[in-house]
C-alpha cells in the first residue's frame, strides 16, 4: 500500500514511535549535528540548510505542526538549558559563527530538533527534494527492518506475541463448545457454522472470514484464526462460549432444536448487551492499528479506529521477548499440557 507521510499523521507516529527503524535510519543517513544531554541535536538553521529552504519555511511548519513537532523532540531552549547548549557548541566546534551562520551569543531563545524531530519534519515538508527522498528511504527501511525482525514476512507477527500461545489453544476449546453448541441445539444444515462464524466476526470487526482474507492477502490454506491478535482471540472466544450457553439455554426452555429466525434474533440480542461495547472497541482499535503499522493492511471498515503505535508495541511484536512461534510452542509445551489436563 503506498503511504504519502506528508498527508498522514498515523503514519508519521508509526515510524517515529518504531526504535528499531529510528535507529537504522540514524545509520543510514549519518546525519552530523550536535551532541547536547546524549543526543544528536539540529539547529532550525541546519535543518533549514539539510533541506535546502529558507528558514522562514522551517517556522511555518512549526506554527502549522507545532503540537506533533513537539511531541516528537522539538523544543524551545531557554535559560540555564540554553546556556548548556552554547557550551555544548563551543566544546564541540572551534568558530560557532562558521557552524550556524550566526553568533549565538545574544540570543536568549533557541528551537532545536532533536533526530525524531528531525525526522518528523522531513516527512512534513514537500518543498524540499531532499525530503522527498528521505522519506522514501524511510519508508523501504521501515519495510526492511520490520521484514528483518520477523524472518521476511508479517503474516504471522500476530504468534510473535508471548500472549498468543494460550490464547489460541484456548480459543480452540471455546469453538468446541460453540460448534458442538450449533450442533445439538440449531436445526440447519452444516451452512451454520460458518454462517454463525462469520456472524460473530462481522459484530467483532465489521467482516467476514473472506473480507479479511482479502486484506490480508491470506492463502487458501492459510487459517484465518492463526493470523489473529491475541485480544482478537480472547473476545472470539467470549462470543463463541457466551452464545454457546444462550443456544442451550433457549433450547431447554423450548425443548426443541432451534430455527435460523430464533437463532438469528437470538444473536442481535447478544451482541447488543452493552457490556461487549469497549472489549469491541479495544479489539478493533487494536487490529485496524496494528496491522496497519506492521502488515501494510488497512481495514477500511476500521478506519475510524486507528490510533499509532506506541513504543511499547513495537517492542512487543519485534523486540528481543517476541519470538517464532516453534520456539514459543517449546517453551509452553508444560503449560498446554495442564491445560489440556483441565479439560
Amino acid at each position: 500500500m503506498s503511504k504519502d507521510l506528508t498527508k498522514s499523521e498515523i503514519d508519521r507516529q508509526n515510524i517515529l514511535n518504531n526504535p528499531y527503524a529510528v535507529e537504522e535510519i540514524k545509520k543510514a543517513t549519518k546525519l552530523q549535528g550536535i551532541v547536547y544531554r546524549g543526543k544528536l541535536t539540529l539547529l532550525k538553521e541546519q535543518v533549514a540548510e539539510f533541506f535546502e529552504v529558507d528558514p522562514r519555511t522551517i517556522d511555518n511548519y512549526l506554527s502549522k505542526h507545532e503540537s506533533e513537532l513537539k511531541q516528537n523532540g522539538y523544543e524551545v531552549l531557554r535559560g540555564k538549558s540554553l546556556q548548556e547548549l552554547k557550551i555544548a557548541i563551543k566544546e564541540q566546534f572551534a568558530n560557532e559563527t562558521d557552524f550556524v551562520g550566526k553568533s549565538l551569543h545574544k540570543t536568549t531563545m533557541l528551537g532545536i530538533f532533536d533526530f525524531r524531530a528531525f525526522l518528523n519534519l522531513a516527512m512534513l515538508i514537500t518543498e524540499s527534494e531532499r525530503a522527498r527522498l528521505l522519506r522514501q528511504t524511510i519508508l523501504d527501511i521501515v519495510i526492511d527492518t520490520i521484514n528483518q525482525k520477523t524472518g521476511g514476512g508479517t503474516k504471522y507477527i500476530n504468534q510473535r506475541d508471548e500472549d498468543f500461545i494460550i490464547s489460541y489453544f484456548k480459543e480452540e476449546n471455546y469453538r468446541k463448545e460453540f460448534t458442538d453448541a450449533l450442533r445439538d441445539y440449531v436445526d440447519m444444515g452444516n451452512f451454520k457454522y460458518p454462517l454463525y462464524t462469520n456472524k460473530i466476526y462481522v459484530s467483532i470487526f465489521k467482516e467476514d472470514a473472506q473480507e479479511y482474507r482479502k486484506i490480508l492477502k491470506l492463502h487458501k490454506k492459510d487459517k484465518v484464526r492463526e493470523t489473529f491478535y491475541s485480544e482478537i482471540l480472547d473476545l472470539v472466544s467470549s462470543y463463541e462460549y457466551g452464545f454457546a450457553k444462550v443456544l442451550e439455554e433457549a433450547f431447554k426452555k423450548k425443548d426443541r432444536k432451534l430455527t435460523q429466525w430464533e437463532v438469528d434474533r437470538l444473536f442481535r440480542e447478544f451482541e447488543s448487551q452493552p457490556h461487549w461495547k469497549p472489549l469491541v472497541n479495544k479489539a478493533r482499535s487494536k487490529m485496524a492499528s496494528r496491522d496497519l503499522a506492521f502488515r501494510d493492511a488497512l481495514h477500511i471498515q476500521l478506519k475510524d479506529y486507528l490510533a499509532p503505535l506506541d513504543s511499547a508495541e513495537f517492542e512487543r511484536f519485534l523486540g528481543e521477548k517476541s519470538k517464532e512461534l516453534i520456539e514459543r510452542l517449546e517453551e509452553s509445551k508444560e503449560v498446554l499440557k495442564r491445560l489440556k489436563e483441565r479439560e
